[in-house]
C-alpha cells in the first residue's frame, strides 16, 4: 500500500469540496461529504463514467401511508448519494453501494489526514 498526496487539508475542508487524482491507471475521486473525507473510484461501474464528478444529493424516498397510499416524496436528510453525471445512478457516500441494486458499488479507498495534507491508500501498482 501506498499513501498518495491529494491535497492541502485546507483545499478540503468545505462541504462538497473534492479533488480527482490520477495515479498510475488509477483515477481517484476524494471529497468531504457529511463532514467526513471519501475516496472511490472515479469509475461508475454502470458504463464507467466519471462518478466523483457527479452531484451530491440527499436521498429521495416514497412516502406511503399506513394503508399503503402514495403520499409524495421526501428527501432522507441523513442519507447522500453521489450521483454519476453520465446516467445518474446513485451511490450511498456511506458504503458506495448503488441505491437501486446494493451488488453494485464504487470501490472505496482509505483517506488519510497528517500534518495538514490529505493522502488516499493506494494499493502497490499492478
Amino acid at each position: 500500500m501506498q499513501d498518495v498526496f491529494v491535497a492541502h487539508a485546507a483545499e478540503l475542508a468545505g462541504e462538497g469540496e473534492r479533488r480527482i487524482i490520477v495515479h498510475g491507471a488509477r483515477e481517484v475521486g476524494v471529497l468531504r461529504a457529511q463532514g467526513r473525507l471519501h475516496a472511490f473510484s472515479n469509475h461508475c461501474p454502470h458504463q464507467g463514467g466519471p462518478v466523483c464528478e457527479g452531484m451530491l444529493i440527499h436521498k429521495v424516498e416514497e412516502v406511503l401511508a399506513a394503508d399503503h397510499t402514495y403520499h409524495g416524496m421526501r428527501f432522507d436528510s441523513t442519507r447522500l448519494n453521489l450521483v454519476c453525471p453520465w446516467h445518474g445512478w446513485e451511490f450511498d457516500i456511506a458504503t458506495g453501494r448503488t441505491a437501486g441494486d446494493p451488488r453494485f458499488a464504487l470501490r472505496r479507498f482509505e483517506v488519510i489526514e497528517r500534518d495538514g495534507d490529505v493522502f488516499v491508500r493506494l494499493p502497490a501498482a499492478q
